[in-house]
């Protein structure tokens, strides 16, 4: 019987040309009628595949389609569990391609047909769409689609990652988007939060790196799926962009970027620092900047009125450092971030100018840079200086300078005409000689500053002592080298008429000083000085000083006393 079956298929084939009917299909006939430009993977015997199909009979009848059960049909192909014409007719298959399949009887239902559903020698046409396909050997596809140059670090586990990503099935459908939500996903890596593929997939990435990531079911969400967006037995497919990582265990990371050749000094805790800054995230996006507000920030470091990963961060600068400093989350606004600006997990990365810095304890900093031999005589408390001097900032701006105007500066010692540190620097120098000065804020011009003067700024100041002439004691105008003449009134009053008018007064006093007996407090203007000494005498303001009038500032000094006692 066996023998007689196989002639009359031979037959069949054979004679079909000189009966004019094709007779019946010895096979599957498949019409590949859409095939993508891209075959992702094409369906091997053994693989397992996911599929839409619609089935009808020959007059178009349709007797069986998964679109109206609403669920793709997953199995594996090509070995027996499915219908041989249908195993025959999707090998080779891409994912996306469309086939039409005419299954002849004998490799379909055959000569029984399923009852109530398809008769006995039913040919059958299929119109099927390829979804998924993979392999239990399957391992995770990784492609990497950019890297930043710089990477000096990668993803382990355990560490904390933020990115960006879009989920598609294998045949493009998109079932989820980081994107449309406006914020990264952020987790833990390998510590079982994600499915398995994606904590195997981000593995090795660096911040700022896009990868795709192709994960099989069975490291992804498999026979369940998840909810009505990924069907069972689903390959996924996520674009992934990595925002930035950091490990809970970091400290801070600083670069230094730029240092002075000469550090003398360098920050502590305590210490008052002015620093310019540029505050991005791990993917270059500014945050914050000093430079757009066109003012150092200034604080306190060691001291907590700045985030911990900066009050790290700025130990040990020196002045006119460049300097990165990168902080984890945990060292800065932590989870929930701040302002619109930093995100929630955010790592930081801050590069610093520092400008300068102080601690409230400093004296003024002298630096003698040549003093003339044999000198003897110093700057001492009242002296009146003459000095030219250039001021600047730590940076080098300048600032002032006396060499700008006709004449050098001139000013007496304690008269709280410069500022402390400026005033405590002329102190004790000879004629001639030439110093650094650095003061900082506190003997200077304060946390306000002045014109000029940035607020809480150190000053520079190169002085040099033109001249000096001794000063005389706080309130006082003119004092006596020895005792004052017994009879004064008389004595000064130089034509005997009982009065003294401003002209007399200055002429005795100049004599006084011409011979030595006496000298005015210095000053670039001393026929001022001798004014003010006659109208402090001219109590009436007559314009003449009369015998009552007349007192030595020794002796209102006394009376002062005598009174308040």
């Amino acid at each position: 019987a066996a023998g007689s079956r196989c002639l009359l298929l031979l037959l069949g084939v054979l004679g079909a040309p000189a009966l004019g009917d094709p007779g019946p299909l010895e096979d599957v006939v498949i019409d590949r009628y859409y095939i993508p430009k891209i075959c992702l993977r094409e369906a091997q015997m053994g693989d397992f595949i996911r599929y839409h199909y619609n089935g009808t009979f020959k007059d178009g009848k349709k007797f069986d389609s998964s679109y109206d059960r609403g669920a793709t049909v997953a199995g594996v192909v090509g070995v027996g569990r499915l219908i041989t014409g249908m195993d025959r007719g999707l090998q080779g298959m891409c994912v996306n391609e469309r086939r039409h399949l005419i299954v002849p009887p004998h490799l379909g239902y055959g000569s029984i047909g399923v009852a109530g559903l398809i008769p006995p020698d039913a040919t059958l046409y299929f119109d099927v769409v390829m979804l998924d396909i993979w392999n239990k050997n399957d391992k995770l596809q990784i492609t990497t689609l950019s890297k930043p140059e710089r990477c000096n670090r990668t993803v382990e586990n355990s560490d904390f990652v933020r990115y960006h990503y879009n989920g598609t099935l294998l045949d493009g459908t998109p079932f989820d988007s980081s994107y449309s939500k406006g914020s990264t996903y952020d987790t833990y890596v390998g510590t079982g939060w994600l499915i398995k593929g994606m904590d195997q997939g981000l593995l090795g990435m660096c911040a700022g790196e896009k990868r795709s990531i192709i994960i099989p079911p069975f490291l992804a969400y498999g026979e369940k799926g998840y909810g009505t967006v990924i069907p069972p037995q689903a390959s996924l497919v996520f674009s992934v962009l990595l925002v930035d990582f950091h490990n809970p265990k970091d400290g801070v990371f600083l670069e230094h970027l730029e240092v002075p050749e000469s550090c003398k000094r360098r920050a502590v805790t305590g210490d008052f620092v002015r620093y310019h800054y540029n505050g991005t995230l791990m993917d270059g996006t500014l945050f914050d900047s000093s430079y757009s507000r066109n003012q150092t920030y200034n604080t306190y470091i060691g001291k907590g009125y700045i985030i911990p990963g900066m009050d790290q961060g700025l130990q040990g600068v020196c002045m006119g450092e460049h300097r990165r400093v990168i902080i984890p989350p945990h060292l800065a606004y932590g989870e929930n971030g701040a302002g619109d600006k930093i995100p929630g997990s955010a790592v930081l990365i801050f590069d610093v100018h520092v400008i300068d810095f102080h601690n409230p304890e400093d004296p003024v900093e002298i630096e003698t840079v040549f003093r003339p031999e044999g000198c003897n005589v110093t700057t001492r408390d009242r002296d009146f200086v003459r000095y030219h001097y250039n001021c600047s900032l730590l940076d080098g701006t300048r600032l002032f300078s006396s060499h700008d105007y006709e004449k050098p500066q001139e000013v007496t010692l304690g008269a709280n005409k410069v500022i402390e540190g400026l005033n405590s620097g002329l102190l004790d120098m000879c004629a001639g000689e030439r110093r650094v000065l650095i003061v900082p804020p506190h003997l200077g011009h304060g946390e306000s500053g002045a014109r000029g003067v940035p607020g809480s700024a150190v000053l520079r100041f190169e002085v040099e002592l033109i001249s000096m002439e001794e000063g005389v004691p706080e309130g006082y105008l003119f004092i006596w080298h020895g005792e004052p003449p017994a009879s004064l009134y008389e004595e000064m009053d130089l034509n005997k008429d009982g009065e003294i008018p401003a002209e007399e007064f200055s002429t005795f006093i100049k004599t006084q000083v011409a011979e030595g007996k006496g000298r005015l407090m210095p000053s670039s203007d001393p026929e001022k000085v001798i004014a003010d000494m006659f109208r402090n005498q001219d109590r009436n303001q007559d314009g003449k000083i009369t015998p009552e009038e007349l007192k030595l500032k020794s002796d209102e000094d006394q009376e002062k006393i005598h009174e308040e006692l």
